[in-house]
């Protein structure tokens, strides 16, 4: 990936590419910033599944510790709240993943009742196979067989003789929509093992005909023009090649991969960062929607 382009080159050459990576851009985005907020916003509070056996839509967020799962949760809820919110309790630190259980998050909708989309919150995977989520549990909450609260063992994975283990899944238990969450600050350097995965478990979605995206989380972190104003996402020459080359790692179509900016620091939520969350929200109903329809 960019490590390739620094490998012959001297110190001062790799400051000055650094320099002109992380703050060119395009005279035009290469894909229009979102703004009808409001269209957004009217569109996932009147959402309701058109499979009339489903009551609400189920995604599942997976990808490697740190990456801003939880965070992405929470910004979501900030933004249909219209405030900042903190149910899904995130970790300042990096280190390994904070989350230990699968949670599912219902979203309040003013004056009452819930959003008809729900959010599952699971343990990040790790390079090291004893430690993070194990792939093959993550595999079983795709179908629905893991239990609500079930804490993860990164050396033993689920088996039908535990507890968590929940034989005989409804449709509203299964996951509809699968958003691989990985962070634009050290994607560059995500280890092959990680890698390797999410690879595995997007197969195992493709296998059962589950729609798959990606949101590329803390773009301010990896690119200063970011940094200093969330609209030039789409015009970052060196966003877009983090998009491009996480594509073809992953396989995930470019125009199924969001750039957004969770709220970390903020104390008030900003037009332009819910721009982004909500358009990768609208996606990811769209998508679990079609998939609901046809079953």
């Amino acid at each position: 990936m960019l490590v390739k382009l620094f490998r012959n080159a001297s110190l001062p050459q790799c400051l000055s590419m650094c320099v002109l990576l992380f703050s060119a851009l395009f005279s035009q985005p290469w894909r229009a910033m979102p703004k009808d907020n409001q269209e957004n916003l009217d569109f996932a509070k009147s959402y309701q599944p058109r499979n009339k056996e489903a009551q609400h839509l189920r995604i599942l967020l997976n990808g490697p510790a740190g990456a801003g799962k939880s965070s992405f949760i929470n910004s979501v809820d900030s933004v249909l709240q219209r405030k900042i919110t903190g149910r899904a309790l995130t970790d300042a630190t990096f280190g390994s993943s904070f989350t230990r259980r699968y949670t599912t998050y219902k979203l309040c909708k003013d004056p009452v009742g819930f959003y008809s989309f729900v959010f599952n919150d699971i343990m990040g995977l790790e390079r090291l196979s004893n430690n993070g989520v194990h792939v093959e549990d993550v595999k079983l909450a795709l179908r629905g067989h893991v239990k609500e609260h079930y804490e993860f063992r990164p050396e033993h994975p689920l088996t039908e003789s535990d507890l968590g283990y929940n034989p005989s899944p409804t449709l509203d238990e299964k996951v509809q929509v699968l958003v691989s969450v990985v962070p634009a600050d050290t994607l560059p350097v995500l280890s092959d093992e990680i890698k390797n995965k999410m690879k595995d478990i997007r197969r195992t979605a493709s296998d059962m005909g589950i729609p798959q995206l990606a949101v590329i989380t803390k773009v301010d972190k990896a690119c200063r023009k970011a940094r200093q104003d969330v609209k030039n996402v789409y015009r970052s020459k060196y966003l877009k090649r983090l998009v491009d080359e996480f594509s073809a790692e992953l396989g995930i179509p470019v125009n199924c991969i969001f750039l957004v900016k969770n709220y970390e620091s903020e104390i008030k939520t900003n037009d332009d960062t819910d721009a982004l969350i909500l358009c990768a929200l609208r996606q990811m109903i769209s998508f679990g929607d079609d998939f609901l329809r046809n079953l």
